[in-house]
């Protein structure tokens, strides 16, 4: 009996000290819970990017080798899209009339923003409601801004027209004339941006030290030579950033010439970025759609290399 119970005590004192010898569940609860938070916290975004991002991002590169019309199953045909956007004309256009927009608007948009910036960095009365007066088409919406301007441009009830015949002149066809259309786009759209770039021009004019200006002011240089030896190259940043978001704004063209002349007249406003609409949700081309945006945005990639090999330095 004796032994019976301390063998009984034995094994109640093994099974306590293996007990005692587990480590505690709650600290591990407790360093899990740490390492998860983080990982929640970001689950949103990455959910976002997952399904926003990458997934029409692969999608399209599907698309690309097939041919879909959104109701009918795919149809693969390898690279006969790509065989079909060399072999189109109208696409090639486009993008002639997209750079012509470039052309114009972002020496337009550029020179205007860094004259109004150097106005508006100088001693002014009302300078606060100035810069807010030059931002507030930026955040009106591109609709609201695109209908007001086409009415401006009425042919025979716009506002600019009667000012031409009150004055004694003719009227223009501001978006009716092939050769005036994309130009009078490209005025609209440096109107309803220039206040975005008018502000970061006044970041960088703001961050040039003073005591240069003081310097070449005891050296007697003139205005131009100050802006021309010591702004320029102080805010060269500032101008490299603007002239990248001029070109990827300018390569969006889509509103302005969708509302007001929806591609005419005789294509000659349409944008690339309208022709691929076009080709997606008017003829539901999705397959020759993605293959047209998939070398656009290697064309806009290889445009802002080159401009940063060649902006991107001391002016």
């Amino acid at each position: 009996m004796n032994s019976i119970n301390l063998l009984r005590k034995q094994t109640e004192t093994a099974t306590e000290s293996a007990l005692d010898r587990q480590p505690e569940k709650a600290p591990l609860l407790r360093i899990n819970k740490k390492k998860m938070t983080p990982y929640l916290m970001v689950s949103p975004y990455i959910l976002h990017l997952l399904v926003f991002v990458a997934f029409p991002v692969i999608f399209s590169l599907v698309l690309i080798f097939h041919r879909w019309n959104i109701i009918s199953p795919m149809e693969y045909i390898g690279m006969g899209n790509f065989y079909h956007l060399f072999h189109d004309r109208l696409f090639f256009k486009a993008i002639l009339n997209t750079i012509t927009f470039l052309v114009i608007h972002i020496p337009l948009q550029i020179i205007v923003a860094l004259f109004f910036a150097e106005m508006l960095n100088q001693k002014l009365k009302l300078r606060g409601f100035y810069r807010a007066a030059f931002f507030l088409p930026v955040v009106v919406s591109g609709v609201v801004i695109t209908y007001m301007w086409q009415q401006l441009y009425g042919y025979d009830t716009g506002v600019l027209n009667r000012l031409l015949v009150w004055a004694g002149l003719g009227k223009v066809g501001w978006l009716l004339d092939p050769n005036v259309a994309m130009p009078s786009i490209a005025i609209m759209a440096t109107w309803k941006n220039v206040g975005l770039y008018i502000v970061l021009f006044l970041v960088g004019l703001q961050g040039v030290p003073q005591q240069y200006y003081e310097a070449a002011d005891m050296e007697g240089a003139s205005h131009w030579q100050k802006f021309r030896h010591i702004t320029l190259p102080m805010i060269n940043p500032t101008f490299f950033m603007v002239v990248i978001l001029s070109t990827i704004g300018g390569f969006s063209l889509f509103i302005e010439p969708y509302i007001m002349t929806d591609g005419g007249p005789l294509n000659s406003t349409l944008s690339a970025v309208l022709y691929i609409y076009r080709e997606g949700f008017f003829f539901y081309h999705m397959g020759y759609a993605a293959t047209l945006g998939f070398f656009f945005a290697l064309l806009i990639l290889a445009v802002v290399i080159v401009q940063r090999k060649f902006v991107e330095k001391e002016i």
